[in-house]
């Protein structure tokens, strides 16, 4: 096999990655919701995290030079975005526990959201993007989306969206900053460490565990453990490990529009996956405004017409299928 294909096989591995990893999270806010109101909220992140910070150590064994490989990644990549992926973390989950319900579980997980229309948008002043007219459309229909779930059948008007948000801003302002920290880590996570080596998943999950256990001892929360709470506990710590390492990868080496687009079907996978198993009965202007937050991140994707372009040598640049460059090597950006 030559090193082109060597290079092709690993786009689309990371490509499938970050489907699966996808497909993995759509399960999260049931989940979480779940082990949160059994545990306390950070008593389960703290837990689930914990979970995944071991089975990243332990893999981290059966591959002794991944440790130093990640610490010789972009020290802006560590930090920044090692915080940021952090800082969503804390921030979902303190949104999930706030929330009064289950029902405003569900306006929680669509106002998180947001982030796939969001890191198309970033995607333009970060990494050098470039979109027609139709983002502008693409971005106000996916708000008027998230308007639609927060006024929760409430009629159409300023006030009426006012009220509605006031129902638990905290949890809602928590939900929207998550959008934007994970919107803002995708993008850096391509800028800064994109194709070079190994990302940081395992490092990143096991500072979140830290920083989840640290406020788990700090709050007083009913910890009352179950069978069942094990269970999810348990699952959602493998499925995060597994999610957030395929993803990094899939943001650094795949095609990172496809995998943007895919995502833009998770509100919906999710919020289904939410009333099945919370026992939820979701509103009419839940699932419409839910088709109309991904009817916008869809147009935002394909609002997107010219590829990033990195400033490079006159040596040849390679392409992947998705139109986006993908430098030489020896590229200077």
């Amino acid at each position: 096999m030559t090193s082109k294909d060597h290079r092709s096989a690993g786009y689309r591995s990371a490509t499938a990655g970050g489907l699966i990893a996808l497909l993995l999270w759509s399960t999260t806010f049931a989940l979480a919701r779940s082990a949160s109101e059994q545990v306390g909220s950070f008593t389960a992140a703290a837990a689930i995290y914990g979970v995944s910070a071991a089975a990243a150590c332990i893999s981290l064994l059966f591959v002794p030079t991944k440790l130093q490989q990640m610490l010789r990644l972009p020290r802006l990549y560590l930090g920044v975005c090692g915080l940021l992926f952090v800082l969503y973390m804390i921030a979902l989950y303190i949104a999930i526990g706030l929330a009064h319900d289950r029902t405003q579980t569900l306006v929680v997980a669509l106002l998180n959201y947001l982030w796939p229309a969001l890191t198309i948008l970033l995607s333009l002043p970060l990494l050098r993007v470039k979109a027609t007219l139709l983002l502008l459309p693409a971005t106000v229909l996916a708000i008027a989306g998230v308007a639609l779930v927060l006024m929760q059948g409430h009629d159409l008007s300023w006030h009426a969206l006012a009220v509605s948000s006031l129902a638990n801003p905290a949890a809602y302002l928590l939900a929207t900053f998550a959008a934007i920290a994970w919107a803002l880590y995708s993008n850096l996570t391509r800028r800064w460490a994109g194709g070079s080596g190994p990302g940081a998943a395992e490092l990143f999950l096991s500072a979140t565990a830290l920083a989840m256990l640290l406020l788990s001892l700090t709050s007083h929360e009913p910890r009352g453990w179950t069978i069942r709470a094990v269970a999810e506990v348990t699952a959602m710590g493998l499925a995060n490990w597994t999610a957030y390492r395929l993803w990094d990868t899939a943001m650094r080496r795949g095609n990172m529009s496809l995998v943007a687009a895919a995502s833009y079907g998770t509100p919906l996978l999710s919020t289904v996956v939410s009333c099945l198993y919370l026992g939820v009965t979701a509103g009419g202007s839940l699932w419409v405004g839910c088709l109309l937050l991904i009817a916008g991140s869809v147009l935002s994707w394909v609002s997107i017409r010219v590829p990033v372009r990195v400033q490079c040598s006159p040596e040849k640049e390679t392409h992947d299928p998705a139109h986006q460059p993908v430098a030489n090597p020896r590229c200077r950006k």
